[in-house]
């Protein structure tokens, strides 16, 4: 496939590239796609069949008090992409987030569920979807819940708390599907080279709390420490988090268990 991968040194990003081959990734530190014209420029020497953007600005707390640079990098940035895509013809993977939704629903969201962000970081990934759906035929959005793999993701500072002698305080009344972002890379290339559009949730089989995903990574390190579950209330963070962060497909199977991927993901970081 002849790719453009944009965003290549996040955790999602990388992943891409490792299935796709170097040339394929561009990072923030060669374009920025809220650089509209250097985003046209980009693609019309590159030529690709697809683009995936993996460019976000993920700092959901921090967005509370900076909106316009999570709304440039999060709504503006994707839009000049998905303009260029169109106009040279070229396929876009856009990747949104559970954080779209309020968490109010008892069940998993789906792919028809009204969109209600609780926060400036799901309202700005909102407005990006929004964006490129409206710019272009051939676009995929592809919404996903705590990509994890990385060595800033949610299991690997879990890790780095408990090597550090940190006591555990985690809460347990949000749930999500913790999707490993090697899978997530995998899918987001099947739904590509199937020619599949629109809105796509693609996320790993099964939700937890992020309590209960402290205490399975701890398990999988072999290593015993206690984990407080605590209310969010008692976690002080700037952006409101939706409890319910579940999402299901109703156009996509989902991932492999996140148990299972989290196995194999704690298993090739350890491998010398």
């Amino acid at each position: 496939m002849n790719a453009l991968v944009l965003g290549a040194g996040g955790q999602l990003g990388a992943e891409l590239v490792q299935l796709l081959g170097r040339r394929a990734g561009v990072g923030h530190d060669k374009l920025s796609i809220t650089d509209a014209g250097a985003v046209e420029d980009l693609i019309a020497a590159r030529k690709p069949h697809v683009v995936f953007n993996c460019a976000a600005y993920n700092a959901v707390d921090r967005a509370e008090g900076e909106r316009d640079l999570a709304y440039a990098v999060n709504a503006e940035g994707p839009k000049n992409v998905a303009v260029a895509c169109r106009r040279h013809g070229v396929s876009f993977v856009h990747f949104s987030t559970n954080f779209v939704f309020d968490g109010k629903l008892a069940e998993p969201y789906v792919e028809a569920d009204v969109a209600s962000p609780l926060s400036v970081y799901g309202s700005s990934k909102l407005a990006g979807e929004r964006h490129v759906l409206q710019a272009g035929a051939h676009v995929l959005v592809v919404r996903t819940a705590a990509v994890f793999g990385g060595p800033l993701s949610f299991p690997m500072r879990i890790l780095e708390r408990v090597r550090s002698g940190e006591k555990l305080r985690v809460v347990a009344d949000q749930r999500v599907n913790p999707t490993y972002a090697h899978d997530l890379a995998a899918a987001a290339l099947e739904l590509a080279e199937q020619g599949t559009a629109g809105v796509v949730h693609a996320v790993a089989e099964g939700c937890c709390a992020w309590d209960e995903l402290a205490r399975a990574t701890i398990a999988e390190a072999g290593l015993s420490v206690d984990v407080e579950s605590i209310p969010t209330g008692a976690y002080p963070a700037a952006a409101r988090r939706p409890p319910n962060g579940c999402l299901a497909s109703s156009r996509f199977r989902a991932l492999r268990p996140w148990r299972e991927a989290l196995h194999d993901a704690l298993s090739s970081r350890q491998k010398p």
